[in-house]
């Protein structure tokens, strides 16, 4: 069992930066993929960032390429997001989520297997 514990949202103009953290528990956080997903209101879970077990490997969804960056501290078991020039938007809850293997699945949540509880991001216009 992996627990995820998301912090780091808040309020921000747009324009602005934040960076999310996952603090993930467990012996084995360094053999998961990790993701961020997000979810504004009225609509579908999206995909955000993925990373493989190790960093090497980063994979990001169009909308925020360039602009976001997902990262990784094994020894802190803890998952970054740092979030740059954010729009309006990027306003959602965010949720840190853990694959059982190694390597990206894909932007699929249900290839997912643990989540976070989510933390709200919010960009004023």
């Amino acid at each position: 069992q992996v627990q995820l514990v998301e912090s780091g949202g808040g309020l921000v103009q747009a324009g602005g930066s934040l960076r999310l953290s996952c603090a993930a528990s467990g012996r084995t956080f360094s053999s998961y993929a990790m993701a961020w997903f997000r979810q504004a209101p009225g609509k579908e879970r999206e995909f955000v960032a993925a990373i493989s077990w190790s960093g090497g490997s980063t994979y990001y969804a169009d909308s925020v390429k360039g602009r976001f960056t997902i990262s990784r501290d094994n020894a802190k078991n803890t998952v970054y997001l740092r979030m740059n020039s954010l729009k309006p938007e990027d306003t959602a809850v965010y949720f840190c989520a853990a694959h059982h293997n190694t390597f990206i699945p894909g932007p699929d949540p249900t290839y997912y297997n643990w989540w976070g509880q989510g933390t709200q991001v919010t960009v004023s216009s």
